[in-house]
């Protein structure tokens, strides 16, 4: 399956616009160029969550209808969310599996926390075992319509119960949601809180191999079947990407960010460096997501010293990013992801924001540009001390004012100028090669060139104040195509 070697826009279906009519618009007008596919995050009915609690698998119609992903699709390849983990209690599923209880078809689609666990069992040891995002036993009691209480295994919020993917019901739900959504327009099906789907006994309950292989294998298969791929989401250490990558599949560079922060923040490069010359092509980058900055993603390639200076500085340099917004007094339920958007993560300085954009642009896969970050949006107080949520900070609603006063601003201007240039070079072939290396008086030199090696894409960089330019070399001949400052 060929995907568009192009950017990507991660948008919600109504916060780039006020639904997904808007967003084709968008996408269509003055973003024609910048991007070739983009995420919709979840636009189906949902019960929490930000959409990632769905209730079914159906455009929910305050955002429009399958005719307007169709429509998007038509010009974009289309990546939407699966949530293999898990399902909302309000879905007609567990409704049914609530009122007939076990008369009901469903009664082995949800894993039930008692009938998992051998006698005596789980132990205090059994708990600490887990890898949860949650201080006690990952579990919610549930009362059945027959007046009987039985426990099912909770792993996120309360609106979202976990699918027993060993069993056939589950399964065969799974392969029919993923089926319909690449028939109206799916291109990257991605799996979101894919290592937590597998629960087996006396292991961490994440990433369980080699049963996670096998689910993965099985959903893979139906998605290739209809000319589709899927990405695995696994926001934790990055040997788990690699895993990924090795077997085959694209996967996710969640090590970027927090090593780029250390580099703007820290002035230096080594493991910047060291980074980009080791990732893979087969990955899409990110900067920013709906979700926080990931911390441990980059555990190894950033000493345990390099990330607290990283995470300290955050707080100093960063513009209205406290502490608390990545804490559980707001609802976090992953302590280790940084609340804030890109932009105010580096002070809301357009330098140092552009030359992070170029790198993840010359970093090796493909770009995905989050719609906050795309128009240097910065951390939105009000919404998340409304919601009291804390990754609201980085999920502002965007009006059509505000999307055309920010495609204004020259930060904004220039980035789109640098995702066009990424889209339409051929030095950003998949099959060439990336090289970073460090030059004398701070100085990043990062090079992209194609397969053959005639086409080079070269970014010098000054860490210390952030100026960068970048040129292409054809046959010798070379073209500047943007200077930020002067290096």
């Amino acid at each position: 399956m060929k995907i568009k070697n192009k950017a990507i826009l991660i948008a919600y279906p109504n916060r780039l616009g006020s639904n997904l009519a808007d967003l084709e618009n968008i996408l269509n007008g003055p973003l024609k160029n910048a991007f070739g596919g983009v995420h919709i995050l979840p636009f189906y009915h949902s019960s929490g969550d930000a959409g990632f609690a769905p209730i079914d698998y159906e455009v929910d119609e305050a955002f429009g209808s399958w005719n307007d992903i169709e429509k998007i699709a038509a010009q974009k390849d289309v990546m939407v969310d699966f949530m293999v983990n898990h399902l909302s209690p309000d879905s007609s599923e567990f409704q049914d599996y609530v009122k007939y209880h076990q008369d009901s078809k469903f009664k082995d689609m949800f894993l039930n926390w008692s009938k998992f666990w051998p006698k005596n069992r789980p132990t205090q040891a059994d708990i600490d075992l887990i890898y949860k995002r949650k201080d006690r036993a990952p579990y919610q009691e549930i009362m059945f319509a027959d007046g009987k209480t039985e426990k099912i295994w909770n792993t996120f919020g309360e609106k979202q119960l976990d699918l027993d993917v060993t069993q056939k019901t589950a399964q065969d739900f799974i392969h029919h949601q993923v089926s319909n959504l690449i028939q109206h327009g799916a291109k990257i099906v991605r799996l979101d809180a894919f290592a937590y789907a597998i629960k087996k006994l006396d292991t961490s309950d994440f990433f369980v191999e080699p049963e996670v292989w096998q689910l993965l294998e099985d959903i893979a298969n139906t998605a290739n079947k209809a000319d589709a791929l899927v990405l695995p989401e696994i926001h934790e250490h990055y040997s788990y990407n690699k895993k990924i990558v090795e077997k085959g599949y694209f996967s996710y560079d969640f090590v970027l960010p927090i090593v780029v922060l250390h580099a703007l923040y820290s002035h230096q490069g080594d493991a910047l460096v060291s980074w980009l010359n080791q990732a893979s092509m087969h990955q899409f980058t990110t900067l920013d997501t709906h979700d926080g900055i990931g911390v441990v993603d980059g555990k190894g390639i950033l000493s345990d010293e390099q990330l607290d200076y990283t995470v300290n500085r955050l707080y100093e340099v960063g513009a209205n990013v406290k502490r608390a917004y990545s804490s559980s007094a707001y609802h976090n339920l992953d302590i280790y992801q940084l609340n804030t958007t890109f932009y105010s993560a580096v002070g809301n300085s357009d330098a140092a924001y552009l030359l992070a954009r170029a790198i993840q642009i010359f970093a090796p896969g493909i770009p995905q540009i989050y719609y906050v970050g795309l128009l240097a949006g910065k951390n939105d107080i009000d919404l998340v001390e409304e919601t009291k949520e804390g990754r609201d900070i980085n999920r502002h609603f965007y009006d059509q004012a505000e999307i055309n006063s920010a495609l204004q601003k020259p930060v904004v201007a220039q980035l789109l100028k640098l995702l066009e240039y990424r889209n339409t070079s051929a030095a950003f072939e998949l099959t060439g090669k990336v090289t970073a290396k460090l030059l004398d008086d701070g100085i990043l030199e990062i090079v992209r060139s194609n397969e053959a090696g005639c086409v080079k894409a070269i970014l010098h960089a000054s860490l210390n104040n952030y100026h960068f330019s970048i040129n292409e070399i054809t046959n010798e001949t070379s073209q500047n195509i943007l200077v930020v400052g002067e290096n």
